[in-house]
């Protein structure tokens, strides 16, 4: 990872606003001189609807949030969707105008780790290569060679998926990412602290001893306390695939840094318009673009996941671990890049500048610049100060209570 510093390009955080002509979309702003507030986009104009709802975990508690947002009476809108989007850029905001924050609050951030076949096998290869990029494409041909079969066919917990791991038990070649890869049990970890994730616009972090990384476009559920999944987003689980590739008990440093968890740009609801079966269909598009004049383009489908979004959900929220505030969890991706940057054989690395875009046609598009953890605005507002505010703001009782329309 570079350490040059130029100066920075404005972000394309326009977005194509028919994504927003329909649906129900909400998320969260930060409303200079007072804090945070939620916010329900129609028609074009952002509403601040915080004193019927004042927290997104309180709305998704709601048995159909969709139904409870179309009844309420709406006053005079705080920003057009355009002027917000563009004000969420910090080389380019006018701090007097709301700008965008992750569209959660208070739910705990989750992740689901190596549910797509074509990633699983890059887990493998990290592993084997130590966190040595140089030795990616040697060892990636290797395995491809011994495995000998299609992961992708292959259903976790089967009793094929059996077979195949005995089979490479006996070959030495197995691993821990094949374990939750195509094994019975998932791998769910913690991404990152309530209200620590960043939005839309916002500086993503790596942490500064990475020198080999990369963004992970993923499509990110919204989960009730009760388990019940009420919309999506989109996310980006920034990933260090040195550290991950070093030792797997190196993850928490992998995965949870100051500003590596980005969300946005607003959170899709379940409705008429929108549903369940669009996210299993959802294809996630991936733009890398770099001063450098490095451009990098990726998809990952969710039609080749090898785990139902339910099951995760399932396998994340039950008898054995609750979630009284609620969750998010991020779905895994199909995404894991390979294409060279600067050597032949280095593969790909992010440049301080880079900024990445995940967009999907029914979600919008999320917009990052990279930076290190270190440089990217600390993480400061945790939930004494979303308590203060609250208060401060006559809001409380409607932090963990909707009120009725």
């Amino acid at each position: 990872m570079t350490n040059q510093n130029q100066a920075h390009a404005p972000l394309a955080l326009s977005n194509d606003l028919a994504v927003f002509a329909t649906g129900s979309w909400v998320g969260r702003v930060w409303l200079p001189e007072q804090g945070p507030a939620v916010v329900l986009v129609r028609a074009g104009a952002v509403h601040d609807i915080s004193a019927h709802v004042a927290t997104v975990s309180a709305l998704l508690e709601q048995p159909d949030p969709a139904a409870y947002l179309r009844a309420l009476p709406l006053g005079e809108a705080l920003i057009e969707l355009p002027a917000l989007l563009a004000n969420s850029d910090p080389q380019q905001r006018d701090a007097r105008l709301p700008w965008l924050l992750a569209p959660i609050d208070l739910q705990a951030v989750k992740a689901a780790g190596v549910t797509f076949a074509a990633s699983l096998l890059e887990r493998v290869v990290e592993e084997q290569a130590k966190g040595d990029p140089a030795k990616a494409d040697a060892i990636r041909d290797t395995l491809v060679s011994r495995i000998g079969a299609d992961l992708s066919r292959i259903v976790p917990g089967s009793a094929q998926a059996e077979e195949l791991r005995v089979l490479l038990v006996e070959q030495g070649m197995w691993s821990q990412y094949l374990e939750v890869g195509i094994g019975p049990d998932a791998e769910v970890f913690t991404k990152a602290q309530p209200l620590s994730a960043v939005g839309h616009g916002a500086d993503i972090g790596l942490h500064p001893k990475s020198s080999w990384n990369n963004p992970e476009p993923e499509v990110v559920l919204a989960v009730s306390s009760n388990g019940t999944i009420h919309g999506a987003m989109l996310g980006n689980d920034v990933n260090l695939r040195d550290f991950e590739g070093r030792s797997a008990l190196l993850l928490s440093k992998a995965k949870d840094n100051n500003a590596s968890t980005s969300l946005g740009p607003l959170l899709r609801l379940f409705d008429e318009t929108f549903s369940l079966e669009d996210v299993r269909a959802a294809e996630v598009d991936l733009r890398v673009e770099g001063r450098d004049g490095f451009v990098l383009q990726g998809r990952s489908s969710m039609r080749q996941i090898s785990r139902d979004p339910v099951d995760l959900v399932q396998q994340t929220l039950n008898e054995n671990h609750q979630y009284p505030d609620g969750l998010v969890l991020f779905l895994g991706t199909l995404f894991a890049p390979k294409q060279d940057r600067d050597q032949p054989g280095s593969g790909f690395t992010h440049k301080l500048g880079d900024v990445v875009t995940i967009s999907n046609p029914l979600l919008g598009s999320l917009c990052n610049r990279v930076t290190t953890s270190d440089q990217a605005p600390q993480w400061a507002f945790g939930l004494r100060a979303l308590i203060e505010s609250l208060s401060r703001r006559g809001l409380l009782e409607v932090a963990v209570t909707a009120r009725q329309p």
